[in-house]
């Protein structure tokens, strides 16, 4: 079952709201419970004095993981993620002395299937593949971090853009229009926006409220899909932070803007969502300890002592690194169960 506390909050969000322009999906509480509320425990940011990185060397897990399989999530071209992630890797190697590999999956399912078969020892993802991942391998993995943003905030939103010169203002306009979702594990490009716009009445099928949808193949061919007319609106992630006319701080407009294939002046963000709780660096649960804590404190030590490659894998700077656990995100593991419910229901 749902958390009763989200879906009153989101009844409750969307009977307050003018319309559907700028409908909400309301702040779930994982997004915004403080870590150590929902522990006991400390939790380690970037920002703590005492965060540094592992000693260079082999280590004694080594014996156990003889490399390190990093799984990089698809919505980007490959090209551009493996050079992202080339000097990320390259540290990795300096660090622990061991091999490092990249896996980079064509789509979101290519992650979540390479742990369930144990192909890889961890991966950043989405809030929803991690829950969809946990749930395929009944808990054999788990989150250990999450980026902070620049406000110490460790949430994100999902926006739903048109083409600025289409004629759409306002999400009632995109009733009879079609609509492309980045990808069915995407948590902002499809899972959120599905679960929000259904407690609102709207269809979210194709042929309901809009007359036709589609998956663009990632978040960022979805938004090309628009700029090419493909698709008269399309689901994607921000940071909600810093200025909208530059793609925010973070997220895949602001990557595409950097990159130099978006114009933010040639899109319209008609609806955004509350937070989003961000996506985990995710572990097999089955690795040794002094391995999973040599990772957390790579990374946590990462922004301070490389701000360039920390910048590069996030694609963009926030403040660093925070621990999480599984707790924060039963919330999207429900989700994903009443979707799959939902889908055998219409079957």
């Amino acid at each position: 079952m749902m958390n009763r506390r989200y879906l009153g909050a989101l009844a409750l969000g969307a009977s307050t709201l003018p319309g559907l322009a700028t409908a909400q999906v309301p702040r779930a509480a994982p997004a915004t419970l403080a870590p150590e509320a929902a522990t006991g425990a400390r939790m380690r940011r970037t920002l703590d004095a005492d965060v540094s990185m592992p000693s260079p060397g082999r280590k004694a897990w080594a014996a156990q993981v003889p490399q390190i399989r990093i799984g990089l999530l698809g919505g980007e071209n490959e090209a551009d993620r493996m050079g992202r992630f080339g000097a990320y890797q390259n540290l990795l190697q300096e660090t622990f002395q061991i091999p490092v590999r990249l896996f980079a999956a064509s789509d979101y399912a290519g992650v979540l299937q390479a742990f369930s078969a144990g192909q890889i020892e961890f991966a950043s993802m989405g809030p929803s593949v991690y829950a969809g991942t946990w749930i395929d391998t009944n808990g054999g993995v788990e989150p250990v971090l999450v980026a902070e943003e620049r406000d110490g905030s460790i949430s994100y939103i999902a926006v739903m853009v048109t083409r600025s010169d289409s004629g759409i203002t306002n999400f009632e306009q995109m009733r009879g229009r079609s609509l492309a979702w980045a990808d069915a594990n995407s948590t902002s490009g499809y899972l959120v926006p599905r679960f929000a716009l259904r407690r609102q009445g709207i269809g979210v099928e194709s042929g309901q409220y809009f007359a036709r949808t589609g998956f663009g193949g990632g978040h960022e061919q979805a938004v090309v899909a628009v700029l090419q007319r493909q698709y008269d609106a399309a689901m994607t992630w921000a940071s909600g932070q810093g200025d909208p006319n530059e793609g925010f701080s973070r997220g895949n407009l602001r990557a595409m803007v950097d990159k130099g294939m978006l114009n933010m002046r040639d899109l319209r963000i008609i609806w955004q969502s509350e937070p989003i709780i961000n996506g985990p660096i995710t572990m097999r649960t089955n690795l040794p300890r002094g391995f999973r804590d040599d990772i957390v404190n790579f990374h946590l030590a990462l922004p301070k002592t490389h701000p360039a490659i920390y910048q590069q894998i996030e694609r963009g700077g926030g403040t660093g690194y925070r621990e999480v656990t599984h707790a924060q995100f039963q919330f999207l593991v429900d989700m994903r169960r009443e979707e799959a419910a939902e889908r055998r229901r219409r079957s």
